[in-house]
């Protein structure tokens, strides 16, 4: 189905300094100048969280993090948990990145937990997932992607709300995307797979498409059946260009 609101969300990763907040300013003024008909979000690093927060209060700007610890508090030096993320003033968060995944060694099961952690702490979550190059020439895309979206949702998302982000692993970053019709495909069955894991609570979620999205590719890739949004990486960083996204949708 086609979400008449969209949600597009922006990805810093570890990209940003306080100076950087201008960017994230002027995207709020430019928005305030011109609504949108979507949602909007930023998802800063998390030392830029609650600065970003405050300086873009009572704006059109949804802030979040992106990614969180899977338990609430402990010993568990360096990690930031769901409720510090909320406690900062985000309500969105990223988990399941490839980068997490294929860097971190995350699994299904540590992305699920992850899921339920940020749904407890009243955060939205942005569930990642995506084949590898290798993968998607195998023929295996399709298969991939419906194992993680399984693997990735604990029950406790089919009665809350959350967002399932399709990124093809080869196409971060890379300048590539797939074609309009392998989005569709891939969409599709993410669409299956959610419905098949929660039920009713799968129909309505937003599934993103991240990978190398511009102000350029936008406007056909947001027009694709069953992308509900986009999750931007570099394209989010300059308030310009995340403009151009946001105004295709």
């Amino acid at each position: 189905m086609k979400q008449s609101v969209k949600l597009i969300a922006g990805n810093w990763k570890m990209n940003g300094l306080s100076a950087s907040l201008a960017e994230a300013k002027a995207l709020r003024e430019a928005l305030d100048g011109e609504p949108s008909a979507h949602r909007v979000a930023l998802c800063p690093p998390a030392t830029l969280i609650a600065q970003m927060a405050w300086a873009l209060r009572g704006g059109a700007v949804e802030i979040g993090g992106q990614d969180c610890h899977a338990k609430a508090s402990g010993a568990f030096t360096g990690s930031v948990s769901a409720p510090m993320l909320k406690d900062a003033g985000a309500g969105l968060v990223i988990v399941g990145h490839s980068e997490r995944r294929q860097g971190f060694g995350e699994t299904d099961a540590d992305v699920a937990a992850k899921t339920e952690a940020a749904i407890a702490a009243g955060l939205e979550p942005i569930v990642c997932v995506g084949e590898t190059l290798d993968q998607r020439e195998a023929g295996k895309a399709v298969e991939v992607v419906r194992a993680q979206v399984l693997g990735s949702l604990p029950d406790s998302a089919g009665t809350a709300a959350f967002a399932v982000a399709y990124e093809p692993v080869w196409a971060i970053g890379t300048g590539l995307t797939p074609t309009l019709e392998q989005i569709e495909e891939v969409h599709r069955a993410v669409r299956a797979a959610m419905v098949e894991r929660l039920g009713q609570g799968g129909e309505t979620a937003p599934i993103l498409y991240g990978g190398s999205v511009k102000p350029d590719n936008a406007r056909d890739i947001l027009a694709v059946p069953e992308v509900g949004g986009a999750l931007v990486g570099g394209a989010s960083l300059k308030a310009a260009d995340f403009l151009g996204i946001v105004r295709a949708a």
